[in-house]
């Protein structure tokens, strides 16, 4: 086969023809074969200065280099062509430009573009010893094609913002996650969970944009709810449903139960009953957490049933619990609060400790889920988000850079056009 045809089924190299080609079988040094092409510049226009991309006639010196590209088939492939140095007036002495390769770089473009592919769907260390480069080689060539392909995050229209966190490392190491729940776009990802930390994202955010937003949504954070308030203060802040539930069953069925435990635990005399009731509340932490709609199972029915039917404080925290998701049904504030005003009185008058500090402290925040009527908004799309930034981090077995680590959760999440 002559050399052109070889150069039309590779794709050829742009200011440069084949004039050599062999093949060196693989050694105990080399266990890949090599595929070795020579190149030599072809006789044209002046060439190009890489640093201010002016045409120059005048060449410094010229060596020869050795490039990595695409592999054939299963023999990696090396190109040995010329450089110059061209003598550019305002530069100096400068290597020339070269369409498809970088200025300093030891592999083509269209080599980098495969590596960069393929570590969108692999971990850096698979795709490096795929391609037979080495780690470092195979990230930066990953950080820079992210940096291109997802450059400065635009945020000109955005009007609703949600945020929430996620662990960053073991050791209580965190960073925050904002983003546009209308497009599903990771907008912004910063280290910590902080009221400093989430400034950053309210000064990339700018002015206009903090006068531009609309709502907020989140879990109870002090933090972020002060920021909000500080940098946006005419947004409305919106409480998830999620988190606030949840809390309920941290602080108050939780704290129940176990009171209800030791309390059973303490007593004098302990007979039989009460040992056995005692034992039937410790281990019902899951079952009493559980939405009464996933209680399938007829055994677990009947336990719950029979675990309320003897205890009067679970009970009651156990409906208070199903009667609060109620209040993110309603979609007109005058019914959503009179209904928060029943359920206060009957959390006040309930005299357990844990439900009455519980209702306290959410009436003092009430109207971040009053404007849940205004904008029916949750963080679910930020659960499953921080569940996928679960599966990265797996894939890569945890992540070191942490700027790159967020281009990757950026680009996992590019939105919907």
């Amino acid at each position: 086969m002559a050399y052109e045809e070889i150069t039309a089924l590779l794709g050829g190299w742009p200011g440069f023809e084949l004039i050599g080609v062999r093949r060196e079988d693989a050694s105990i040094g080399r266990p890949i074969p090599r595929i070795v092409l020579t190149l030599q510049a072809v006789p044209g226009p002046p060439k190009t200065c890489s640093g201010c991309g002016q045409p120059v006639a005048a060449v410094h010196d010229v060596t020869s280099r050795e490039v990595r590209d695409l592999p054939i088939l299963d023999a990696e492939t090396w190109l040995v062509l010329p450089r110059a140095r061209v003598l550019c007036p305002r530069c100096g002495p400068t290597i020339e430009a070269v369409p498809w390769l970088d200025r300093y770089a030891r592999m083509t473009t269209r080599f980098a573009e495969a590596i960069a592919r393929l570590a969108q769907v692999l971990p850096i260390k698979h795709v490096a010893g795929w391609f037979g480069v080495s780690w470092d080689t195979a990230k930066q060539i990953d950080r820079r094609a992210l940096e291109r392909r997802l450059g400065p995050v635009d945020l000109s229209d955005v009007h609703i913002v949600a945020i929430d966190e996620f662990a960053l490392h073991r050791g209580h190491r965190y960073a925050t996650i904002a983003v546009d729940p209308t497009t599903k776009r990771v907008l912004w990802v910063g280290r910590g969970r902080g009221r400093e930390d989430l400034r950053a994202f309210f000064a990339l955010l700018g002015p206009e944009g903090c006068a531009r937003l609309e709502a907020v949504v989140m879990d109870m954070s002090t933090a972020f709810t002060e920021e909000v308030r500080a940098c946006c203060p005419h947004a409305k802040i919106v409480y998830d449903l999620f988190h606030v539930v949840a809390k309920y069953g941290r602080e108050v069925v939780d704290r129940v139960r176990v009171d209800e435990t030791n309390r059973l635990g303490r007593a004098v005399g302990r007979s039989r009953p009460r040992t056995a009731a005692r034992r039937v509340i410790k281990g019902a932490r899951w079952l009493l957490l559980r939405n009464r709609e996933n209680v399938t199972r007829p055994a677990d029915r009947v336990r719950l049933r029979e675990l309320l039917r003897a205890n009067r404080a679970l009970l009651i925290v156990y409906v208070l619990k199903d009667d609060l998701k109620q209040l993110w049904r309603y979609r007109y504030p005058a019914a959503a609060r009179r209904f928060w005003r029943e359920w206060y009185r009957r959390a006040r008058t309930s005299r357990i400790p844990a439900l009455v500090a519980f209702a306290t402290h959410l009436a003092l925040r009430i109207e971040g889920v009053m404007s849940h009527c205004h904008y029916p908004l949750h963080t679910g799309l930020l659960e499953g988000i921080n569940n996928r930034i679960k599966v990265l981090k797996r894939m890569a077995y945890g992540y070191r850079d942490e700027a790159y680590f967020f281009l990757k959760i950026r680009a996992a999440f590019p939105g919907i056009p």
